[in-house]
């Protein structure tokens, strides 16, 4: 019902940014809340932004005041600044969606996911 195709990563130093895109299709109800994660080598997926609609936004600490998460004005696409990248911010960064009232960065209760899109930050 809904596809997710992320873009942006790459290869960037320490200090840099990195702009991601994610692009969704289908039907939009089921991503009206949209999200990114990220999981790197041996390490758990991470929650670090959440955008419902275009209005409420939500933050992981690690990443609060560095990274953020917006929408074009239709709502298809969704972004993630980031900015004052780290060696730790290494990870395949995914895109996650599903309906209202995903309010919370928990992986569990987001159904649709994009492939990933690798982000490497070197010192």
């Amino acid at each position: 019902q809904v596809q997710l195709v992320e873009s942006g990563g790459g290869s960037v130093q320490s200090g840099g940014s990195l702009r991601l895109s994610c692009a969704a299709s289908g039907n939009s109800y089921y991503y009206y809340t949209m999200a990114w994660f990220r999981q790197a080598p041996g390490k758990e997926r991470e929650g670090l932004a959440l955008i419902a609609f275009s209005t409420y936004t939500k933050y992981a600490e690690s990443v609060n005041g560095r990274f953020t998460v917006s929408r074009d004005n239709a709502g298809n696409t969704m972004y993630l600044q980031m900015n004052s990248l780290k060696r730790e911010d290494t990870a395949m960064y995914y895109c996650a969606a599903d309906a209202p009232g995903r309010l919370e960065l928990d992986a569990n209760t987001f159904k649709y996911w994009g492939q990933g899109t690798q982000v490497t930050v070197s010192s």
